[in-house]
């Protein structure tokens, strides 16, 4: 008796990996990115924005370790969150808003660019709802 591999195309199975590689690919083009300033003398910036559907937003804010930052979200859509990722990293994130209520504390534990992710929920993204947002980012010395 054969297993299924033994009948089944290489070529099928090369198809599908590179259908797999583009299709991730194209979902990272997909997140728009936005440096944040903050002005001469402040230590926080305020954003106001709108996605829809399955759009992403990486506010990029530049931190020292040590440092403390504090980002809060408001939104009336009850699916939208934010993520925050540690420098050089894109997928995995080191706070996730949609379990913590969209409020982050915390002393920043590597310097770099650290990147604010505002998304909306599969569930409303597939329904392509809308979601307007005012997202507040301090970073404060740490001392």
């Amino acid at each position: 008796m054969k297993t299924f591999l033994t009948n089944f195309n290489p070529f099928i199975l090369v198809l599908g990996g590179l259908f797999l590689m583009f299709s991730v690919a194209a979902t990272a083009d997909d997140i728009r990115t936005e440096r944040v300033q903050f002005q001469k003398g402040k230590n926080g910036a305020v954003i106001e924005g709108s996605i829809k559907g399955y759009e992403v937003v990486d506010y990029v804010l530049n931190a020292k370790e040590g440092q403390q930052m504090n980002v809060s979200m408001a939104t009336k859509n009850t699916a939208t969150y934010f993520n925050i990722l540690a420098p050089g990293e894109n997928e995995a994130a080191m706070f996730n808003g949609s379990v913590s209520e969209n409020q982050y504390e915390g002393k920043l534990p590597a310097s770099g660019d650290y990147k604010v992710r505002v998304y909306m929920m599969r569930s409303a993204a597939r329904r392509n709802e809308v979601a307007d947002y005012r997202l507040e980012m301090m970073i404060n010395s740490g001392n």
